[in-house]
């Protein structure tokens, strides 16, 4: 592996911060899913931090190998970096009317063995990015789906980060320049933010928000 799964580990931020792991369901170097998450460590507010990991490594998922010692590496550090996070942050593209495999496979491996996933009771917000005039919406609502039965705490939609005509939005070397979608985010992270400090603090999970 030549570069790093994951761009910083949790322990090396202050105790104190709210730590994100973010990651995108695509593997395209230039793609915008992963450049609305560079955005996102930008636009971080107080007191929170994200590092994102790289799902390039993580092989389709066969049960014969999802089992203690011969799990592959990469699946080990994707598990280990969801359960040091506070909370996740997910940007995906959509496909074919839903999310990327790459992502769905990336999910299936963190999501087993039942009983002992590191995704269960994990805060959870998602955002993404297209280059289409629908902004993702099929997919979030499948992504939504999956998060949901991995008995992850999604985030209520306020607001909704749903970017269509992404290439209008993102300059050419992948910062997002639009300020409207830039304050969306901002406000997405203080949410995250928010429903992260309400769920340690013991509140009632509300209701998920049924798909469209």
């Amino acid at each position: 592996m030549n570069t790093p799964l994951v761009t910083q580990e949790a322990d090396q931020f202050a105790p104190q911060e709210l730590h994100v792991l973010g990651f995108a369901g695509s593997l395209r170097q230039n793609s915008y899913n992963r450049a609305l998450l560079r955005a996102a460590q930008e636009l971080m507010p107080d007191g929170m931090s994200l590092s994102i990991f790289d799902l390039s490594h993580i092989p389709l998922y066969n049960a014969d190998l999802d089992q203690d010692g011969i799990r592959p590496p990469a699946i080990e550090l994707f598990k280990q970096a969801i359960a040091k996070a506070d909370a996740l942050l997910i940007a995906t593209p959509e496909y074919n009317h839903s999310m990327p495999g790459v992502l769905k496979n990336a999910l299936d491996w963190a999501s087993r063995p039942a009983g002992r996933s590191p995704m269960s009771g994990k805060p959870a917000a998602m955002m993404g990015a297209t280059g289409g005039l629908w902004g993702t919406i099929r997919a979030q609502d499948d992504l939504r789906n999956v998060l949901t039965s991995t008995g992850s705490h999604v985030m209520l939609r306020r607001p909704e980060i749903l970017i269509a005509q992404a290439p209008q939005k993102f300059d050419e070397q992948g910062r997002l320049t639009d300020d409207t979608t830039r304050t969306l985010v901002t406000q997405l992270l203080v949410g995250l933010r928010d429903w992260t400090l309400r769920l340690r603090a013991g509140e009632p999970v509300p209701a998920a928000a049924p798909t469209r």
